[in-house]
């Protein structure tokens, strides 16, 4: 078979046969009547097989030892051609993203572009000063791309950074809460950590709404978080928790004025005061933990806060007693200052 019917019936062009002949992959083995050479069975039989090597990535040198070379073993060249093909797959998702990004930002023209690509490249960079000063620099005019936000917000750990990530990433308004919310259910904890940070920063009703579902969230660090972001906003919900963190003494102050807020609606005033005093006859609770239940109660209005007080003044622990002494003082002090 000539060289222009093996082209057409093969795919592969004259010019690729020509090539393949001169480095000695498939030569022609025939002669024609007339003196032209001419492709046997054989030979075009090796030129499927070259095309077969090539399609898997082998260089024309490696595809000639694969042929020709009967000590070559496949092994070791598969484990290299997945390995390159592994790390060109990783390279092209990595610019298919950043691609995306750029688009979801929506340049108005190549200035956009390429402040965008700065942007990223410095969130990506290896130096935590210089992805902090990228986050700060956003402004909300900027064509921020927010799914990066999103990410460098999830996986970075440097506390000064973060805080500058969540800063920019709350400019952007509830933009990034749809991104944000699968971090709740995170596998890794400080992920789930970080997307309740990051939440709270946004501080959007639209955020709160994300909150409020929170509460109920598995990982007790989220439930926390959110119960002390909502508490000061009146939100009943979060009173089981806030009491838990008092006892547990887990930013025991700020809960105990997050359940202040709650309780100044008078329907959750003696729902908390009753939550608190039962820690309080709770064999488990231990004298720390009964002092900070007391003033906890400081800010508790209503009959059965203050009957506890009460009680709690002659309490057996001499810490508990003086504590409630002094908070009735100050209650009593400010009910004669109202009159």
């Amino acid at each position: 078979m000539l060289i222009g019917e093996v082209a057409r019936r093969s795919g592969v062009s004259a010019r690729m046969l020509r090539h393949y002949d001169s480095l000695g992959l498939v030569r022609p083995t025939g002669r024609s009547g007339t003196g032209y050479r001419e492709y046997s069975d054989d030979d075009i039989r090796r030129i499927f097989h070259i095309e077969s090597l090539r399609s898997l990535g082998l260089s024309l040198r490696e595809v000639g030892r694969a042929l020709d070379d009967p000590d070559f073993t496949p092994s070791s060249l598969v484990d290299d051609l997945i390995g390159q093909t592994v790390e060109r797959i990783a390279t092209e998702t990595e610019l298919l993203t950043r691609l995306r990004r750029i688009g979801a930002a929506e340049p108005g023209d190549w200035a956009d572009v390429l402040q965008i690509v700065a942007l990223l490249q410095a969130l990506g960079s290896d130096s935590a000063g210089r992805r902090q000063r990228a986050a700060l620099s956003t402004a909300p005019a900027d064509r921020t791309p927010v799914e990066a936000l999103v990410e460098a917000v999830l996986s970075e750990a440097d506390p000064n950074v973060a805080g500058a990530l969540r800063w920019a990433l709350a400019r952007s308004g509830d933009d990034g809460l749809a991104l944000l919310a699968p971090g709740l259910q995170a596998a890794q904890a400080e992920v789930r950590e970080r997307a309740v940070h990051a939440i709270v920063a946004i501080g959007t009703e639209t955020a709160h709404t994300l909150l409020h579902q929170a509460l109920t969230n598995a990982d007790i660090v989220v439930r926390r978080r959110a119960a002390l972001a909502l508490g000061p906003h009146g939100v009943a919900d979060t009173i089981p928790t806030l009491i838990d963190m008092v006892v547990a003494e887990a930013n025991d102050v700020e809960a105990a004025d997050a359940l202040g807020a709650v309780a100044r609606d008078p329907a959750c005033a003696d729902r908390i005061a009753a939550g608190l005093v039962a820690h309080l006859d709770s064999a488990a609770a231990d004298s720390s933990a009964r002092r900070r239940l007391t003033q906890a109660l400081a800010d508790i209005p209503g009959d059965t806060a203050s009957r506890a007080l009460a009680e709690l003044a002659k309490d057996e622990d001499r810490g508990v007693a003086l504590t409630a002494a002094y908070i009735i003082q100050l209650r009593d002090a400010g009910s004669q200052g109202r009159g």
